[in-house]
């Protein structure tokens, strides 16, 4: 029996027609979305926590963990040995510390990034966010690097110990939240104890206690071995280091003379190594140079 078509039914078949048209189209576009994605090549936390990698077993292993000279002027407007390239980079335009001085460049850092041409101060800071993939740095010790460095040091403390000396790893890798409680901590200080006003005391922490996102901590590149105490260079420890870190990709990063304190502009400390490669380690410490030296950088 035919039913005649009334304007309400004809209403009712374009609205349903309008809906499954537009839920056609979403479905179209999310997988088109899902498929670009794919082609990234990206992962969800891609940058997991890392505890267990081959090791280095000996001293021979110049190789830098992903060392990339091609890119070393793209990442930090530098080239190793040769005047600084002119590439910009981004000013933090809204740096927490900005009222004392501070407005640092953000650098160009990722899992691929050279890590001998990774320079970290008080004008150069980690990009927001970012956060290592990291590995133990010596087995039970709880104390963490970067999964590149890692077995570096590892390797470092083992021969170590064969020779009766224990490099006792300190701090490795500090997020960027205990670097600002720890800087804080030490702008306080200099108020409390020296009667500074807040940007002097800013200014001074800054000799102590590295800008956060500027420290080598955060990017857990850089170990403090055996006490944080100034008498650690009237230690076996030291006098090992002083010898051999640099067979293991490590340099001491702030050294006594006052050239080049007035280069890092950090106070001496005999504990803080920082890893940069075999062969640069080697290089930085023949010609007795400070990392800003070496990457011709401020």
């Amino acid at each position: 029996m035919n039913k005649k078509i009334t304007p309400r039914v004809i209403k009712l078949i374009v609205i349903q027609s309008i809906i499954l048209i537009i839920a056609i189209t979403t479905v179209g576009a999310a997988v088109n979305v899902h498929s670009e994605y794919k082609n990234t090549g990206k992962t969800v936390n891609a940058q997991v926590e890392i505890t267990t990698i081959p090791g280095v077993n000996t001293t021979n292993n110049s190789d830098e963990m992903s060392k990339k000279n091609d890119n070393t002027a793209a990442e930090n407007g530098t080239t190793v040995g040769e005047e600084k390239t002119e590439k910009k980079q981004n000013v933090v335009s809204d740096y927490k510390y900005s009222y004392a001085g501070f407005n640092p460049q953000i650098i160009n850092i990722d899992a691929n990034s050279s890590l001998s041409s990774i320079l970290l101060n008080g004008t150069h800071v980690l990009p927001d966010g970012y956060e290592p993939a990291l590995a133990e740095a010596v087995k039970g010790s709880g104390k963490y690097l970067d999964y590149r460095v890692a077995p570096y040091y590892q390797a470092m403390y083992d021969k170590a110990l064969e020779d009766g000396i224990e490099l006792k790893p300190i701090s490795g890798y500090r997020p960027y939240d205990l670097q600002t409680e720890l800087f804080e901590d030490q702008i306080q200080l200099e108020i409390d104890e020296n009667g500074l006003d807040r940007t002097k005391a800013t200014v001074a922490a800054a000799t102590e206690v590295m800008i956060p996102g500027g420290s080598e901590h955060n990017a857990g590149l850089a170990m403090d071995i055996g006490s944080i105490s100034e008498s650690f260079e009237d230690t076996d420890a030291f006098a090992w280091l002083s010898e051999n870190a640099a067979d293991y990709g490590f340099i001491l990063r702030y050294p006594k003379d006052e050239k080049s304190r007035a280069i890092t502009k950090v106070i001496y400390e005999p504990w803080h190594y920082r890893f940069v490669g075999v062969e640069t380690a080697k290089e930085i410490k023949s010609k007795g140079v400070t990392l800003e030296e070496y990457l011709n950088a401020d």
